[in-house]
């Protein structure tokens, strides 16, 4: 797995995680301590068919960790118009959706290591992305196929991970705060899109407005804690977090009813089926 520094293609991609290039069809990352949970992870994704993520391949001489390369599209924020449709909302369900089955059963090791916040409580039902944010949702043909950067991995429920997905996508945030073309969205609307696509529960349906809300409430304190420490938080959080994540808790809080409502229409929830399964192409 040898490259030389000539070989070597910065991928800067949101700036959240430094020192990652692309050599040919692999992809260098620094080692940090969650990275050997993160690989047994992906490994386990990939033998139960899902590969619409990287493969672990180990490490290199430099003792970087060292993935495939994930070919296709990555939008950047604000979404452009091409990336906001509802073919797009329920291709990411379904992509969803396969990454839980593929997941599902998954027994960490007992040395488990995670990267992400460790204030998170809920009861966890399996391991999973968490972290849906433009930049690690990979295109293809228009619409999402794979997932990139798995760092914030962890034990979870599928609730909580919807919820992930959809404030980035619906987006659950105040108007001032979506991209030009979701301005003026119908976000209940696009939720149950969503839903109707991944085949939401009854119960999954009724827990995803207070999930939702706890989750932006977690962002906040979160970033706003990190942002002392980190200069990359502090980065995020002078340039939009510091406004946008309390406009998000208060257009959750009045819009949280609506969305609510209608994913728990009974029509919604006798009536729905999940799409077709589709495993991401690899």
């Amino acid at each position: 797995m040898a490259g030389s520094a000539s070989d070597e293609v910065p991928l800067v991609g949101d700036g959240v995680t430094p020192g990652i290039v692309r050599i040919g069809d692999t992809v260098r990352r620094p080692v940090r301590p969650f990275t050997a949970t993160v690989q047994a992870y992906l490994a386990h994704l990939h033998a139960a068919g899902f590969t619409g993520a990287p493969v672990p391949l180990g490490f290199d001489e430099q003792g970087r960790e060292v993935l495939s390369f994930v070919a296709g599209d990555v939008p950047r924020e604000p979404l452009p118009p091409e990336a906001t449709g509802e073919d797009v909302l329920a291709a990411l369900a379904c992509l969803v959706r396969d990454l839980h089955e593929a997941a599902q059963g998954w027994t960490p090791p007992p040395d488990a290591v995670w990267g992400s916040n460790p204030r998170a409580t809920e009861r966890p039902e399996l391991v999973t992305h968490r972290d849906y944010c433009p930049g690690n949702v990979v295109f293809r043909n228009g619409l999402p196929a794979a997932l990139i950067d798995f760092d914030l991995a962890r034990p979870t429920t599928r609730s909580y991970d919807i919820a992930n997905a959809l404030y980035w996508w619906a987006p659950l945030l105040d108007p001032l705060d979506r991209a030009p073309a979701l301005a003026e969205a119908d976000i209940a609307r696009r939720v149950a899109i969503f839903a109707d696509a991944y085949g939401m529960t009854a119960s999954q349906r009724r827990a995803l407005v207070p999930v939702a809300g706890q989750m932006i409430r977690r962002f906040h304190i979160s970033t706003r804690e990190k942002a002392d420490t980190d200069p990359v938080f502090r980065r995020m959080w002078d340039a939009s977090a510091k406004d946008r994540l309390p406009r998000a808790e208060r257009w959750i809080e009045q819009a949280g009813p609506a969305i609510a409502a209608r994913l728990t229409a009974p029509a919604a929830i006798t009536t729905t089926a999940p799409a077709e399964s589709k495993r991401s192409p690899s």
